[in-house]
């Protein structure tokens, strides 16, 4: 059976503690696409762990943890990331990474870099990990297989002839540095030694795996407002974060994808640029930031400070929808309690009519919130086990957000740790 675990929003909505919970009763762990341009932090037994790669399941010594060949591969973060879950007193990992993978190349993070630098003002936010370079190169035919790593041959050839096309930009361009086709092959030969041990053919074990009656977890990186087709174009990532993508990024057919556990932050962030309807400012944003979260609202990846804004059900609604969502995971709710009135985005105010429906870009750039407020609950909820036992003000904002996303929320978050869940 399959699983994916998914977000709904723009990002950082807790699919690390729901990925790392659910791994308990899991056999395969699968991230399926994006980066190390963001992070899943996770709190356990162990202690507290920022990812970027490795799936959230790396924890439990009986699950195997997979990179599929949707996902944007930097083998030196991997590598190090590898050896500080292991500096942590993690028993070590069981790893696989699909022989399909594309590798993040020193050169994706320069030319990120000189992008953003060139772009100035009309930057995109981008946490300059190479992320939309590599996608780029990939698409144009040009990228780096892991597969390719053990052919010398193509290696050699491939390394300048790439050189040659990448030099043009640099210095016409960028007015930057060249690059050297032999330092480029080096390079390419010490990531041959950092991952050989872990390479293989993923679609043929997860096949296998499938045929076993194995437990498979597909883990999305990011949201559904950061997906190329369906996001807030162009703000954007540059792989789809959508549940169906899991299938191509993991190399699985997509009927075998049977529960689809979207992830909704009880309230809105967001890290990077781009249109975000329901977000607050100035001191009232920096209270809801310093109460959010396992150490506050700032980046798992860049530590930057998050934005932040209340609950939108209109982008949830529609985030809910396109990942379709069997079961919603409503996380961070214990954040909330600080508030003596909640309020709620429920719809969007354009051109002096309300919607309820998620609009396009440039739509979006000129929506209002409409604002519902509801009575906060005034006390601290971690600890709480049942739903019953919440306050009543709680479970008619659990409620209330549910009626109006239209799926059901079946796990509600009341901590960081891996333990703090409440079931309906």
């Amino acid at each position: 059976m399959v699983k994916a675990v998914v977000g709904a929003n723009w990002g950082d909505e807790g699919k690390g503690k729901i990925t790392d919970m659910l791994a308990k009763d899991a056999d395969i762990i699968v991230r399926f696409q994006g980066g190390a341009n963001a992070g899943h932090t996770i709190v356990n037994d162990y202690g507290r762990f920022a990812l970027h790669t490795l799936p959230s399941g790396v924890f439990y010594d009986h699950t195997t943890s997979v990179i599929g060949n949707g996902v944007a591969l930097d083998v030196p973060k991997l590598f190090n990331e590898i050896q500080d879950v292991i500096n942590g007193g993690v028993p070590k990992p069981r790893i696989m990474i699909s022989n399909r993978a594309q590798m993040v190349m020193p050169y994706h993070i320069l030319f990120d870099q000189y992008e953003e630098e060139r772009l100035g003002k009309a930057s995109f936010g981008s946490t300059k990990s190479g992320i939309a370079p590599f996608y780029s190169d990939k698409y144009a035919k040009i990228g780096f297989q892991v597969s390719e790593l053990f052919d010398e041959e193509v290696l050699k050839t491939k390394v300048v002839r790439i050189c040659d096309m990448k030099n043009v930009l640099l210095e016409h361009l960028y007015h930057k540095p060249l690059l050297d086709p032999d330092e480029l092959l080096k390079t390419l030969h010490e990531y041959k030694g950092m991952i050989e041990p872990y390479v293989a053919d993923v679609s043929l074990f997860l096949h296998d795996a499938l045929r076993d009656n194995k437990t498979i977890l597909l883990e999305g990186q990011l949201g559904t407002l950061k997906d190329p087709d369906h996001g807030i174009y162009p703000m954007v990532t540059s792989s789809s974060t959508l549940a169906s993508y899991g299938a191509i990024g993991a190399g699985i057919p997509p009927y075998e994808i049977k529960e689809i556990i979207t992830v909704v932050k009880a309230y809105s962030s967001a890290v990077g640029a781009g249109a975000f309807v329901s977000e607050i400012f100035d001191d009232e944003a920096e209270e809801l930031r310093k109460h959010g979260g396992d150490k506050g609202e700032y980046g798992a990846t860049t530590g930057r400070p998050r934005r932040v804004g209340w609950f939108d059900c209109v982008a949830s609604k529609y985030g809910c929808r396109m990942q379709g969502a069997t079961k919603v995971a409503f996380t961070v709710l214990d954040a909330l309690g600080y508030l003596d009135e909640i309020p709620v985005c429920v719809g969007y105010e354009i051109d002096g009519k309300v919607t309820t429906e998620f609009p396009v870009t440039y739509k979006l750039e000129k929506a209002n919130p409409v604002l519902e407020t509801l009575p906060g609950w005034k006390c601290d909820i971690r600890g709480i086990k049942n739903y019953n036992k919440l306050p009543e003000n709680c479970r008619k904002y659990v409620e209330f957000v549910e009626e109006h996303l239209g799926y059901p929320i079946k796990m509600i978050s009341n901590g960081p740790g891996r333990d703090e869940i409440i079931y309906r």
